[in-house]
C-alpha cells in the first residue's frame, strides 16, 4: 500500500506546482505603465485634436529631414519643431515618439547610430523649448523603415528623417 501512496502524493505535488494558468482568473494582474491608454482613436479613447491632423496646420507635418551623414536640424525645420514643442507644453497629457531614420547607405550599425542621433537632436530641441523629458522618447529605426524604396538621391533624401508620432499613432 505504501508503494502506491508515495507515487500518488508525488504526482499530486507535481500537478499542484504547475506554473501554467488554468484560466483567465489566474493570468495575473494587469501592469500599468503610467502612460495614457492609447488605441486607434487616440489618447484615452479620444481622437487626436484637429490641429494635429488638419493638413492646413503646421502640426500635421511630422517629419524633419536631414542632410547626408548629418544630424543637425536644418533652419527650415526649426519652426516645425517649435510648433510641436509648444503643443506639448500646452498639452502635457500627450507623449511623442521620435523615430530616427536613415537611407540604406552605410552599415546597419552605423545607420542605427545615425538614426538615434537624428531622433535625439529633435528630442533635445523639443525639451529645450519646454517639452518635458518624460513626454518625448527617441528611437532609431536606421534604414529599416524607408519612406521611398528608390536607389537615387531623391529617394535617399526622403529616407533621411526624424518622424514625430503622438500618443495614439504608435
Amino acid at each position: 500500500m505504501n508503494k502506491l501512496i508515495i507515487p500518488a502524493l508525488l504526482a499530486l505535488l507535481v500537478a499542484g506546482c504547475s506554473s501554467t494558468p488554468d484560466g483567465p482568473e489566474q493570468a495575473g494582474a494587469p501592469v500599468e505603465s503610467g502612460i495614457a491608454t492609447v488605441n486607434a482613436d487616440g489618447i484615452n479613447g479620444r481622437r487626436l485634436p484637429d490641429e494635429l491632423t488638419n493638413p492646413r496646420s503646421i502640426l500635421s507635418k511630422r517629419s524633419v529631414y536631414f542632410d547626408y551623414d548629418k544630424f543637425d536640424i536644418k533652419p527650415e525645420y526649426r519652426d516645425l519643431v517649435s510648433a510641436h514643442a509648444k503643443f506639448l507644453v500646452n498639452n502635457r497629457q500627450f507623449k511623442m515618439l521620435i523615430q530616427g531614420n536613415t537611407d540604406d547607405r552605410g552599415s546597419r550599425e552605423y545607420n542605427l547610430a545615425l538614426g538615434q542621433k537624428r531622433a535625439d537632436a529633435v528630442k533635445k530641441m523639443l525639451v529645450l523649448l519646454g517639452a518635458r523629458e518624460d513626454q518625448v522618447e527617441s528611437v532609431s529605426l536606421g534604414e529599416e523603415k524607408p519612406k521611398n524604396e528608390g536607389q537615387n538621391e531623391a529617394a535617399w533624401a526622403e529616407n533621411r528623417r526624424g518622424d514625430m508620432l503622438y500618443s495614439g499613432e504608435f
